[in-house]
């Protein structure tokens, strides 16, 4: 079990940011055979991408640094905020110095891949660090760019839920509902069934919370230059992989707002942007759009932004119409 001790100082300074270059790393990892496998379709259309990348582009000396108990920290620098980028984590990538890669070449790329001749070329390599930054950038556009907005807008809107829950039930239910393995006990976080153990003091430094659609159930960093961060899934990840989520189906209420409003009330039980809702329901963006502008003049939605997107949630009036036409 993995235990963080929690102060009221601590709780005072966590925060959610987002991380696209640790959402690459498990990508990669998962297309690799080494961690949660992705869904049949999504395999099947970027595994040949990512093979033919292995060929092709110095991946491989990548995919070499990893270990069974983790990887390189310098291929996913801490993020900063909700706002980070690719572009942002990229430059943080290139600017490593090669001493600091070449640590943590010792100390991670210790498995057979590693003696590869092609991969020990690019390790042993002066400008290794701008080899691989140059094939994790190859790998970002050709497996994971095409699909980023759709999994930031995920993220942002299990972040936006999250501190919904904070101000409504406090700190402890919020990390509770981030994974069934984790509780809060007598001040302080208990991840059970995790692979390390151990007691890791926050320290005031506060708790870094990252939402992730790759990440198998729940990952930690306990140890610098990381601040002390769980990385969870993300709300929405079961559509995302195309598994049936049960939506309510109107009843009632479509008789007060109509069929189509009816379904975007009942599917905002989480805050949710027009595009999110227009590709769940299957409608067009610009109806969705139009709804949404009479829901909310109704009082029934207010919404906020989010990052780059804005986000509609219910009010405590759409709130009681739902639970009414249940």
């Amino acid at each position: 079990m993995l235990r963080f001790v929690v102060s009221v100082e601590d709780l005072l300074r966590s925060r959610f940011a987002l991380s696209p270059a640790m959402d690459l790393c498990f990508l990669l990892g998962s297309l690799a055979g080494r961690d949660r496998p992705l869904p049949r379709a999504w395999a099947t259309r970027l595994l040949p991408a990512f093979e033919r990348l292995r060929r092709e582009s110095e991946l491989n000396a990548v995919l070499a640094l990893y270990t069974p108990q983790g990887g390189p920290n310098f291929v996913a620098p801490p993020p900063r905020g909700l706002n980070q980028t690719w572009a942002d984590d990229l430059a943080m990538i290139r600017a490593t110095p090669l001493e600091a890669a070449r640590h943590e070449f010792a100390s991670n790329a210790t498995g057979p891949s590693a003696r590869d001749p092609r991969v020990r070329a690019v390790l042993d390599s002066t400008d290794a660090v701008s080899r691989i930054a140059e094939a994790m950038d190859r790998a970002w556009h050709e497996l994971l760019a095409t699909d980023w907005p759709q999994l930031r807008a995920i993220c942002e809107r299990d972040v936006v839920h999250r501190v919904g829950v904070i101000g409504e039930h406090g700190w402890a239910t919020t990390i509770e509902s981030l994974h069934r393995s984790i509780a809060w006990q007598a001040g302080g976080i208990e991840i059970g069934h995790f692979p390390r153990v151990g007691t890791v003091r926050l320290a005031g430094d506060g708790l870094l919370l990252i939402p992730s659609v790759f990440v198998r159930n729940v990952a930690a960093h306990t140890e610098d230059p990381w601040p002390r961060t769980l990385i969870y899934r993300a709300r929405g990840t079961a559509a995302l992989w195309g598994e049936q989520e049960t939506v309510p189906q109107p009843d009632a209420l479509t008789a007060l707002v109509g069929w189509s409003r009816a379904r975007l009330l009942l599917a905002l039980d989480a805050p949710a942007s027009t595009s999110q809702l227009a590709r769940s329901l299957a409608m067009a963006p610009g109806a969705v759009g139009d709804h949404l502008a009479i829901l909310r003049g109704a009082g029934l939605l207010v919404r906020a932004r989010s990052g780059r997107s804005v986000l509609y949630r219910r009010t405590p009036l759409g709130e009681a119409l739902v639970a009414g036409s249940g």
